[in-house]
């Protein structure tokens, strides 16, 4: 079966959110992830937001991004229903398109330990593991 695959703005910030938290992926509604933040995000041409749709039920969610060398892939979401279909791999591939289209020629994902979904669909779409990387990050408020 088709899917509508289309860049997502502010007119589905709900939506999003909602997979999000249906896909238990943690979220900060009152920092990074408020809807002024995300707003801001969607008009960036650094960036891109892909909504999958199975009629109007957003179903799939993932986010590109570049740090003006790597590009980085987040907040891949497939809602449970629809996983095992290979949804996942498509996000990842039309994402890796944008990504590469910026002049792009590494791509990268930070997945958390517990989510197996995620490191399965991107171990089946060709990334390797480093386990040996340490994630460490600054935060200017628990919200961001």
């Amino acid at each position: 079966m088709e899917y509508l695959i289309r860049h997502l703005n502010d007119t589905d910030y709900d939506d999003i959110l909602a997979l999000w938290s249906r896909c238990g992926l943690d979220h900060k509604p009152a920092g990074r992830d408020s809807r002024e933040a995300m707003g801001h995000e969607f008009t960036r041409a650094d960036s891109c937001f892909l909504g999958m749709f199975e009629g109007g039920k957003m179903i799939g969610v993932i986010i590109g991004s570049s740090d003006g060398r790597k590009g980085w892939i987040n907040r891949l979401a497939v809602h449970p229903e629809y996983r095992g279909r290979g949804l996942a791999a498509e996000l990842i591939r039309r994402c890796e398109e944008f990504l590469h289209g910026l002049g792009l020629k590494v791509t990268a994902a930070l997945i958390e330990d517990w989510n197996t979904p995620s490191i399965s669909a991107f171990a089946k779409s060709g990334y390797e593991f480093a386990r040996e990387v340490l994630y460490c990050s600054k935060r200017t408020s628990a919200d961001d």
